[in-house]
């Protein structure tokens, strides 16, 4: 009788393969971030990572699921120190790490290929707490292979059917997923707007502050002069780029009434309106002007998908007070010289809501500097190259912190 008791710590090989698995389904993320693309590797990996989450050993899994979490998500934790909790960081890293290794963890309850296959592709189908940057099609958004759903179907049902073939045909299952190769690119959109995306760089402990309102004020006003010099018919500025309450400011907002008589702005600002705080999007165009409230906050940042007495507690506890932001009912459209828009503030833009509906161009805005330095706006990018790709858009993206660009 063997009464040696069972172990749960995971071998050398479980906790190898654990770790490769994490490094292949997160490589397209860093080889982004340092402005490296080869599509060949992205589809290995991508495929490889896929492959061994259906094969590898239960604690392989889960071990791969925690890493993914920390690979992914490590600088989320980052903002907590603008909110004087600098401590939370590690302990919020800790908790996305720990919810990735239940998220992955339920492949493994089985040692079945074909459910394990089944399991993780209803998975790209949760997003735990809201929280929706885990798409697992993104991994192919820079590969071969197309990033709707029925792709990744034909994919996890090639490297299953490996398993079941005999051995003399199961490797022609894999011939499978050429059909969820991409042969056509979608025709881009086009506006024959100029467009002029303003980037700017403003440390997150300094935008707030009052003493520097004016020369943040001053550079706006440089950018639109140079802007109408050179010829452009829109302007666009990062989220919040006016740290302020733009519609308590009358005089701001008449200079900026009469700049748009000669060249359209979009610019982000705060907008209080019977007591309640929106993070909303000025558009200033021929004189006029509309406001776009945002319709989809960032869980754990504007608002917290809890129940309301952990909510009340978490906003005490470590955002003074704070409440939650408020949102639009819908998403908002403006029409600068005859051309449509959709608006989209930061997280919004990695958001399925935005693209619904008849939608050809987008123009967001970010303020990335609450997790600088970190990977975040390489994923920020690689999710909207997502949801332009799935909904044959064109994004117009202005970021505070790198990110500013289009993105086709």
């Amino acid at each position: 009788m063997n009464l040696k008791p069972k172990t749960y710590k995971p071998s050398n090989k479980e906790t190898l393969l654990g770790l490769f698995t994490a490094i292949l389904f997160s490589l397209f993320i860093y080889l982004e971030h340092f402005s490296i693309t080869i599509k060949v590797l992205n589809t290995i990996s991508a495929l490889l990572s896929l492959a061994l989450f259906l094969y590898i050993p239960k604690k392989s899994v889960l071990i791969a699921g925690f890493l993914i979490g920390l690979f992914w998500f490590y600088w989320i934790g980052y903002s907590f120190k603008y909110n004087d909790v600098a401590y939370m960081a590690p302990i919020v890293t800790f908790f996305f790490c720990l919810v990735y290794m239940l998220f992955f963890g339920v492949l493994a309850f089985t040692d079945k290929v074909y459910l394990r296959a089944i399991l993780l592709f209803s998975l790209s189908f949760i997003e735990p707490f809201d929280w929706n940057w885990m798409q697992i099609e993104l991994i192919f958004v820079d590969s071969y292979i197309g990033v709707f759903k029925y792709q990744l179907i034909l994919v996890l049902f090639s490297i299953s059917l490996v398993t079941y073939l005999k051995k003399s045909y199961k490797y022609l299952a894999l011939l499978l997923i050429l059909l969820s190769f991409n042969f056509e690119q979608t025709p881009l959109k086009e506006t024959d707007l100029k467009i002029k995306l303003i980037s700017t760089d403003i440390k997150q402990n300094q935008k707030w502050l009052r003493k520097n309102l004016s020369s943040t004020v001053e550079m706006i006003f440089l950018d639109i002069n140079n802007a109408i010099n050179d010829g452009y018919d829109i302007i666009v500025f990062p989220e919040s780029v006016f740290p302020l309450y733009l519609n308590k400011n009358p005089n701001l907002k008449n200079i900026l009434l009469n700049y748009s008589k000669k060249i359209s702005i979009v610019a982000g600002s705060l907008l209080n309106e019977n007591g309640v705080h929106y993070n909303v999007t000025y558009i200033f165009s021929e004189g006029k002007y509309k406001i776009a409230k945002k319709l989809v906050l960032v869980p754990f940042g504007e608002y917290i998908p809890l129940p309301k007495f952990a909510r009340k507690f978490i906003n005490d506890t470590f955002f003074a007070g704070a409440s939650d932001f408020k949102t639009a009912n819908k998403p908002t459209d403006f029409i600068i010289k005859g051309v449509k828009f959709r608006n989209a503030i930061c997280y919004e833009a990695t958001c399925s809501e935005i693209y619904e509906g008849d939608v050809n161009f987008v123009i967001a805005t970010s303020n990335n500097a609450w997790f600088s330095p970190s990977i975040e706006p390489t994923i920020q990018k690689l999710l909207m190259r997502y949801y332009a790709r799935k909904n044959s858009v064109t994004i117009y993206h202005s970021a505070n912190w790198r990110g500013t660009g289009i993105v086709k």
